[in-house]
């Protein structure tokens, strides 16, 4: 058996020495019965992936909740004095919000499994001496893979042939530029992973020329496996609503219990039954909890959770988009999330001219603006035809760099199809990291010509003329060479990635494709330069000025170097300090903590670099959304309160580590996102408002009644009910209300911010009092006029009924909290007013229906019973309107 594991530093042995330690013959591969013994050896070449949580516990999950624990009880106590109807119908409700709970995010796992399809599910290899297609999770050390434009690199290996290779590692390294690819063995054997240039990382992908390399690692032994070990033992915390809304079941249930045994003890005192005593506990127990909150929460959270998948945002859990709400941090990766991840030609220079390139990305929508003497097709046409690669309909086939060229020959009126098939290709010299250029040689009229691309430096070296103002031929003299480089620095002065083109004319009797190419590599023609940038996406610098808006701080971290990761940032419009890996590393962590708020752009960064930025802002407070695509960007994922990572160029290990999924890589998504937390936070405090007010009516109302020798005007199953009808549809229309003007121009809230403020408890206070003394007073009197013997029906339908409907308008309170209710966006709001419609249809099926009758012990009620209920309990809406007038006549007059 062979231990890939005995040699790591692969990079600094050579091919034959590689191929020795793995025990193969790279000219005809493994052999089938070997390939199957390290199978057994290596296991599949997969991630490991959590073991999925069975069903049954998802569903027991959805009850570990503290308010639902309580109403379990409640309904406990009720089956065991005999009440089984109430009993039942608690259960009923807990049972159906469990499983509303459940499906949502069953539903949003099934979602997010169809992403998982990132890996290369085949690979070319040579096995028994015979080429080959394997699946990829096949694969084992030693395997000989083939690989080309395109391909995604589907393990861990050793090159041991290359033609041509380049390979974007930006998933891994961060590293927005392409690598290109050698076979030498490297001598330093701590070389980090960007500079170890002979080996192939699984996940990344070649984007030119050819390879063979020998598998070393598969599975959890490649660089993205170790990646992926790095996140593994992340907790999952409580987001801050979660934190709220459990805190505030606490307080009300311990309310609750003070009271109940408040209650228990005065109807034991007066010789009241035991049994009785006990079912007036659970009413007062029904009319405590909020049941209806972690109901409505839930529905409103799934109801965001759908918006934002058809908004193209994929929420793993309900919750997750509520913390976006509150975030004060978006640290955001840069390549394919505030840049579009399509090489771009911006700026260039040609016969003496400056000129800029409008339009973004693989498109030719745009133009060249340019001095119209000037014709540009003599720079061009190398970038045509000196090309490995091809754009078509938007989409890249090979090297970003080439495409870029291609896309600016387009813009400029060349199309490199036609012009390949005028002037076919002969030869060529590849191009090499050692002489940094790549040379094409067509036929065309009047000989060969030879066109180059390569690095500026040494094409100029190599040049003995220059196309000059005129657009003419001109020797390139010592003062020519000056200006040459002047604009090369100004190019790359503006961060931008510099190329220039060549030609050499050859007479056709002198040319021989097949003999000594490199007797032509000099004495060339200077033609001009291009500047390439992956730009900016367009809608990004406005997302990000959302976010300043709304307190919102950016962050762009990036594997760049710091110069181009600054001039990215400044024209995305993020102010404020640059600083690199190297110089992370000086800082203790408290210095970076100190910092971290005036830092916005880190450059060169490691994923290590990555995990102590998300911790030094959490240390100051901040809420922390990291978005990323690559494996690197797993951990710190994994370390943000809230990971969010790209769905389209995004890995498995980083889909695995984000809580939120984008599917179509962009940045103002994510800003969307937060408009919808804030949306949802926003809603769901008026729907606390609304179930708190009712919770406090019920309490004060149940409590004044025994304090006071009363009959209890409700039983419990009264109180179910009222907090069902009431706190199902018609709450629901609170949670789906559209964003209020102005919600992405106020901060983030304060991640310890109260949903219940002493003002706002003072407000429900007042509603909760408003209808105790109503309810009571209805009853009271009604118990009078029909005798305490037989008109006690008759006086429980009348408060059970005027209940519900101080709810009917205490819902217009919970709506507005300081503007007038009485506003045309209110009263046009259709949902709201079907949903009052059914509660009051419910009702009158309630208190006229015989079978409904014997459930709710109810009785019928006249026209003038109606009428009464309803303006006693409108008394709730008017006395608000009230106050809210006075509170807005006083600060006019402020």
């Amino acid at each position: 058996m062979v231990d890939a594991e005995e040699t790591r530093d692969w990079h600094t042995l050579t091919t034959r020495a590689t191929a020795e330690a793995l025990r193969l013959d790279p000219a005809t591969g493994l052999a089938s019965p070997e390939v199957a013994d390290r199978l057994r050896q290596y296991g599949e070449n997969r991630l490991a992936e959590a073991k999925p949580r069975p069903a049954w516990l998802k569903f027991a999950d959805q009850f570990a909740n503290f308010l639902v624990i309580v109403l379990l009880f409640a309904a406990a106590l009720a089956w065991a004095i005999g009440e089984f109807e109430d009993a039942i119908v608690i259960l009923v409700v807990v049972v159906l919000n469990a499983t509303l709970g459940f499906y949502q995010e069953h539903r949003a796992e099934r979602t997010l499994a169809a992403l998982k399809e990132m890996l290369a599910a085949h690979a070319r290899v040579r096995r028994d001496g015979r080429l080959g297609e394997v699946e990829a999770t096949d694969l084992v050390p030693g395997d000989v893979v083939l690989l080309e434009a395109g391909d995604r690199v589907p393990a861990d290996g050793r090159l041991i042939s290359v033609h041509n290779l380049e390979v974007e590692e930006a998933a891994l390294t961060g590293e927005s530029q392409t690598v290109g690819k050698r076979t030498d063995a490297l001598d330093d054997p701590d070389l980090p992973l960007g500079d170890r240039v002979n080996l192939l990382y699984m996940n990344t992908v070649v984007t030119r020329g050819r390879a063979e390399m020998i598998v070393v690692a598969t599975g959890m032994q490649t660089e993205m496996g170790r990646l992926a070990g790095m996140i593994a033992s992340g907790n999952d915390d409580q987001t801050p609503l979660q934190r709220q809304l459990d805190t505030l079941g606490k307080k009300l249930a311990a309310i609750a219990g003070v009271v109940v045994t408040v209650i228990f003890v005065l109807d034991s005192l007066r010789g009241n039954p035991w049994t009785e005593a006990a079912m007036s506990a659970v009413a007062l127990a029904v009319a405590a909890i909020p049941e209806g909150l972690a109901a409505v929460v839930t529905v409103t959270l799934a109801i965001g959770m759908r918006r934002m998948a058809q908004n193209r945002a994929i929420l793993k859990k309900l919750s997750a988009v509520e913390t976006l709400g509150c975030t004060t941090v978006i640290c955001s990766d840069k390549t394919g999330t505030l840049t579009l991840n399509q090489m771009t030609a911006r700026a260039g220079w040609f016969a003496g001219s400056r000129f800029s390139v409008q339009g973004e990305g693989y498109r030719p929508e745009g133009g060249i603006t340019v001095d119209e003497s000037r014709v540009l097709a003599p720079l061009l046409l190398p970038m045509a035809l000196c090309c490995d690669s091809q754009v078509c309909e938007g989409e890249l086939v090979g090297d970003p760099t080439e495409g870029a060229l291609w896309v600016l020959a387009q813009k400029g009126g060349i199309e490199p199809p036609a012009e390949q098939a005028a002037s076919p290709r002969i030869a060529e010299i590849p191009f090499d990291s050692r002489h940094k250029f790549m040379a094409t040689f067509h036929r065309v009229e009047g000989g060969i010509a030879m066109f180059v691309k390569g690095a500026p430096d040494v094409l100029v070296a190599r040049s003995s003329r220059w196309l000059d103002e005129r657009g003419e031929p001109a020797p390139l003299d010592a003062a020519a060479r000056a200006r040459l480089a002047a604009e090369n620095e100004h190019l790359a002065g503006q961060a931008l990635r510099v190329l220039a083109v060549a030609r050499r004319l050859i007479s056709e009797d002198e040319f021989d494709a097949t003999g000594d190419l490199w007797k032509w590599a000099d004495g060339w023609t200077f033609l001009g330069l291009a500047g390439l940038m992956d730009p900016p996406r367009p809608e990004a610098a406005e997302a990000i000025e959302r976010c300043a808006r709304a307190g919102i701080r950016v962050k762009m971290i990036t594997g760049d170097h710091k110069a181009t990761a600054a001039a990215i940032g400044h024209e995305l419009g993020l102010r404020g300090g640059v600083v690199s890996g190297a110089e992370l590393d000086a800082m203790s962590d408290e210095e970076l903590a100190a910092r971290a708020d005036a830092l916005t752009v880190f450059a060169r960064v490691s994923p290590a670099h990555k995990v102590r930025i998300v911790k030094a802002l959490k240390a100051t407070g901040h809420i922390v959304a990291m978005t990323g695509d690559g494996v690197n960007d797993a951990p710190a994922l994994k370390a943000a309160d809230i990971g969010v990572a790209m769905g389209i160029t995004g890995t498995a290990v980083t889909r695995e580590a984000a809580t939120m999924v984008l599917t179509d890589d962009n940045f103002a998504t994510i800003v969307r996102a937060v408009e919808e937390g804030r949306v949802i936070f926003d809603n769901i405090i008026k729907f606390v408002r609304f179930q708190l007010s009712t919770n406090i009516g019920a309490i004060l109302t149940v409590l004044a009644a025994t304090l006071t020798g009363l009959p209890s005007p409700f039983t419990a199953i009264q109180l179910l009910w009222i907090n069902i009808i009431m706190d199902g549809p018609p709450a629901m229309t609170l949670g789906v209300e559209p964003p209020r003007a102005g919600i992405m121009n106020a901060p983030p809230r304060p991640q310890d911010a109260h949903i219940l403020t002493p003002a706002r408890l003072g407000r429900l206070s007042l509603y909760g009092a408003t209808m105790m003394v109503g309810t009571l007073w209805l009853f009271h009197s009604t118990l009078q006029e029909h005798g305490q013997e037989h008109g006690q029906e008759h006086a429980l339908t009348m408060a059970f009924t005027t209940f519900v409907l101080f709810q009917f308008f205490n819902l217009f309170n919970a709506r507005s909290e300081y503007g007038s209710a009485f506003n045309p966006l209110f009263l046009r709001n259709v949902r709201l007013w079907l949903a009052l419609g059914g509660v009051l249809a419910l009702q009158v099926v309630v208190v006229h229906w015989p079978p409904a009758q014997e459930i709710f012990t109810t009785t019928h009620l006249g026209a003038i019973d109606w009428a009464t209920c309803a303006l006693v309990a409108s008394s709730v809406l008017f006395l608000d309107e009230a106050r809210k007038l006075l509170v807005r006549i006083r600060a006019r007059f402020a």
